[in-house]
């Protein structure tokens, strides 16, 4: 592990909260750390950089400037209109011109002294660059997915480990108030022994059709974009477009499982294991350069006996018709988490909580024996936790969990294996073949750092 120099951070990690009242001041405090949303002590500041600044970005960068406690410096992106925009928003907040952007994240991670950064990038990048600013020390706010690879994933966990990191995946919806009370119900026994679990995510995205070859913007590094990824010409697939493409991502799958899966993980109290068993299948576009499912259907088994169906929404809608669940209500749009236990069930999604027997929602939280982990702010919870030291409500381990279920279902999808998953070794026990699929091979000469 490389020595990280003397900064804010390590006066916390040695124990900030010992030393209470204490004048204790770090050996770097950047120029601007004293900017227009008000004073705090430099001893308490958290200095802070961005990777990945385009549009999800710069909207978690929005959450983080609204915090005191929060010094934003410099952000790094391969196109520099992002850049641009994400140095004004920063410069706007402190009034100056002191923001520094960069493209490449080595150079970003050398040459900036970080006590947390904020990572928004396309799936096929959180492996290497999750990996490398672990190494560097630096707390991290993550984007769901954790990676894009069950191998990529495990090793940003272990890579956090190691080096002693405070990391938070952006599954914020562990942060909202009516996923903590549903998880705290189903938690709580209030369904008794839970038999089943529906995991409702969005439909898939159809086909654009064939674009022909282009010249990239000219403000883009493409070559670095694409970074692990095989080379291909510009097709006109960038920024949210990525999305649709296998070599970046899997998709609807992919996108929402770090949600409604993470959901009902915790729910389950499942957020450091994963299935036994998993079987899939899938629908993909016949023509176009899309070639994730547009629809897809997950069934997965845990060694307790629940079972956990994942589908695209409109498989819940067409199952549901008819029994009781109403299509003109937003909570039978089949999205979001259900809980099926022996005394009924327990829906949640963003559109609210409801269930079988509307006195469980009655219950009031004090009322319940097992407390749950709560957090209501999940950038702030993230802040929190840089001081404290402590594990966030989202940690690298559970992201890896929840996305691990859908990782391993893109693979029985891809085989059209009914497969045997050990989740503690992290291995097929019935298909090398679909071993063989854990992790995609990066382009020369990229590679996961050692840490």
């Amino acid at each position: 592990m490389e020595k990280k120099p003397l900064n804010r951070r390590s006066f916390l990690k040695k124990g900030l909260a010992a030393t209470a009242g204490a004048a204790l001041f770090p050996s770097i405090i950047p120029a601007s750390a004293m900017g227009r949303n008000g004073f705090v002590a430099p001893s308490d500041r958290i200095v802070m950089g961005a990777i990945g600044v385009g549009g999800m970005g710069r909207g978690n960068m929005a959450g983080f400037l609204k915090k005191k406690a929060v010094q934003f410096v410099a952000v790094c992106d391969v196109d520099e209109r992002h850049n641009t925009m994400a140095k004004n928003m920063i410069n706007k907040i402190y009034g100056n011109k002191d923001a520094r952007s960069y493209r490449l994240f080595t150079e970003f991670l050398e040459q900036e002294k970080l006590d947390a950064v904020m990572m928004a990038l396309p799936d096929h990048w959180h492996g290497i660059i999750g990996v490398a600013t672990a190494k560097k020390g630096i707390d991290i706010y993550g984007e769901k997915p954790l990676a894009r690879t069950i191998v990529e994933s495990r090793a940003i966990v272990d890579a956090a480990k190691k080096n002693d990191i405070v990391w938070q995946t952006g599954s914020w919806q562990r942060s909202q108030p009516n996923f903590y009370k549903a998880v705290s119900l189903v938690q709580n026994g209030v369904l008794g022994k839970i038999s089943k679990v529906e995991v409702g995510l969005p439909d898939g995205r159809q086909s654009i059709g064939i674009k022909g070859v282009q010249t990239p913007p000219v403000e883009v590094d493409y070559d670095l974009w694409l970074g692990p990824a095989p080379k291909v010409p510009y097709r006109g697939v960038l920024h949210f477009d990525w999305r649709w493409i296998m070599d970046y991502s899997g998709g609807q799958l992919t996108d929402w499982a770090g949600h409604h899966v993470d959901i009902a993980h915790w729910g389950l109290d499942f957020d450091k294991i994963g299935p036994t068993e998993v079987k899939a299948k899938g629908v993909y576009p016949a023509d176009g350069i899309y070639d994730v499912p547009v629809e897809y259907l997950i069934e997965a088994k845990y060694e307790n006996g629940v079972e956990m169906t994942i589908a695209n929404s409109k498989y819940f809608i067409d199952r549901r018709h008819g029994k009781g669940w109403e299509r003109n209500k937003p909570w039978a749009l089949g999205m979001g988490t259900v809980w099926y236990g022996e005394k009924g069930w327990i829906h949640v999604n963003r559109h609210g909580i409801w269930a079988s027997n509307p006195e469980f929602l009655k219950i009031d939280e004090k009322d319940l024996t097992k407390k749950i982990y709560k957090s209501t702010d999940h950038i702030q919870n993230f802040i929190d936790c840089i001081k404290s030291r402590q594990a966030t409500v989202t940690p690298a381990e559970t992201a890896h969990r929840s996305i691990s279920v859908a990782l391993i279902g893109e693979i029985a999808m891809q085989t059209g294996e009914h497969l045997k998953w050990d989740y503690q070794k992290e291995r097929f026990t019935n298909s090398e073949y679909a071993n063989r699929l854990l992790q995609r091979p990066f382009r020369s000469p990229w590679k996961l750092p050692e840490f």
